[in-house]
């Protein structure tokens, strides 16, 4: 049996804010660019927080279910116009790091933030909240 662990929706908005804390104290920011659909809630909140209108999205699917999808499979979509080093790319975990690895091949310049990371994706990631350890990562729109 997989060990999880489950995430409040307190917790997640209290570490996302952390997230904005650490945003805020690296620069300004004006766009923001989230990784669909688990960077969608994170990246609404930092919106709020950071005072920025300017988002995007892309569609990103490298999972089904429980199961990671082979690099090859990865289904990416995106028409976000223009990136530099004022955007921010938002998902909720850096957990592999291969979704952040995939996008920065297309946005070298973005800042990629997520509000978790695991000792194996954290080093992909630019700036992130919390540290996870390996077990499976229960958000609160998961749980039925």
């Amino acid at each position: 049996m997989i060990q999880k662990i489950y995430i409040s929706w307190e917790d997640f908005h209290r570490h996302t804010k952390e997230l904005c804390q650490k945003l805020k104290s690296q620069g300004q920011y004006n766009k923001i660019i989230a990784v669909s659909r688990g960077g969608l809630i994170p990246a609404g909140i930092i919106a709020y927080e950071l005072d920025i209108r300017n988002n995007e999205a892309i569609n990103f699917s490298s999972y089904d279910n429980e199961e990671q999808r082979k690099t090859e499979d990865i289904e990416f979509e995106a028409n976000v116009g223009s990136v530099d080093k004022k955007t921010l790319i938002v998902d909720d975990l850096a957990d592999s790091g291969r979704t952040i690895e995939v996008l920065r091949k297309y946005y070298p310049q973005a800042t990629f933030v997520t509000v978790y990371a695991k000792k194996q994706g954290a080093s992909q990631v630019d700036i992130y909240a919390q540290d996870m350890s390996d077990e499976w990562i229960v958000f609160p729109w998961d749980i039925e």
